[in-house]
């Protein structure tokens, strides 16, 4: 400011005496003026210096601002988790105590308590062998399932449309069914000529396991059936299964203690009654090879099981 002022007051008085000036004089004046505005323009440079040191120092000042946020911001972050493994371990200090107070009490049983245990693995060890039993009866029956029903397969495919016969393992049994049209003459139980020869064959596997029995199910559709023979469906399917056991019986000399006779009229169907295909699917009579009753109340026996 003193520069300028200066500045200012000998350009007045160099024009309030240029007419009257020495040259010598002027000279000095304009010494004066170059150097006053050498030192404005270093006052100018000063000054930009300063603006920009001040532009810096604020942006230094945001950003140490901006790192003061985050450090506070990772300082809460830091304090929640400390706080939540705070109650973690609070947590497993618990279930520490808890356990030790359980181990306690598992130190702490009585000599009764013990031989309970031991009485108890010893009851598991003898149904394990049990179960042991059991595993190898099933193996076994399924075993002599699968081979009867290649025996079953082998002798009832030759001459036979696959349609009319169908021999399936399911579980502990096998089973063959026959369609009604092989087997009986339309709408009636009686025999066909063609059935004889299915059953004769189905007898020969039959007779040779007397351990296993046989039951025969017959099944019809559901379209009804009233006549001076038949009542109804279940009339129907039930003089069927006689038929066929009585055939087994008197013309293949089946045991009839090994024999049973079952209906189950139009009920347990296969397909949908609605169209042909499927009544004539439904129409059909079954015949299960099973294991004697007697065989599975041995298995069901624990005294039965090894000691």
């Amino acid at each position: 400011m003193k520069s300028a002022t200066k500045l200012a007051f000998i350009l007045l008085a160099a024009l309030a005496v240029s007419s009257c000036v020495s040259k010598k004089q002027f000279a000095a004046l304009q010494m004066e003026l170059d150097a006053a505005n050498k030192d404005l323009g270093k006052c100018g440079e000063s000054l930009n210096d300063y603006m920009n040191r001040l532009t810096a120092c604020e942006q230094e000042k945001e950003r140490l601002r901006a790192d003061l946020r985050n450090a506070q911001s990772t300082d809460q972050l830091r304090q929640e988790q400390l706080q939540d493994l705070r109650a973690q371990l609070a947590d497993a200090k618990t279930q520490r105590d808890k356990q030790l107070s359980r181990v306690e009490d598992l130190t702490n049983l009585s000599q009764s308590a013990s031989d309970n245990i031991r009485e108890t693995l010893a009851q598991l060890e003898r149904k394990d062998k049990y179960i042991q039993l059991l595993q190898a009866a099933k193996t076994r029956a399924d075993s002599i399932n699968l081979a009867l029903a290649v025996n079953l397969k082998g002798v009832l495919s030759e001459g036979i449309d696959d349609k009319d016969v169908e021999v399936k393992v399911d579980k502990t049994v096998v089973f063959v069914n026959l369609s009604d049209k092989m087997l009986y003459q339309s709408g009636s139980a009686k025999l066909t000529p063609r059935a004889m020869e299915v059953l004769g064959k189905i007898a020969k596997i039959v007779e040779s396991r007397p351990e296993l029995e046989v039951m025969v199910e017959g099944y019809t559709d559901n379209v009804p059936i009233k006549n001076s023979c038949m009542e109804d469906n279940w009339d129907l399917s039930v003089k069927r299964s006689t038929s066929v056991v009585r055939a087994l019986q008197k013309e293949f000399k089946i045991d009839p203690n090994r024999l049973i006779a079952a209906g189950r009229g139009e009920y347990n169907t296969l397909a949908d009654n609605s169209t042909p295909e499927g009544r004539a699917i439904n129409r059909r009579t079954r015949i299960i090879i099973l294991p004697k009753l007697d065989q599975f109340y041995d298995l069901l026996n624990p005294n039965m099981a090894p000691k």
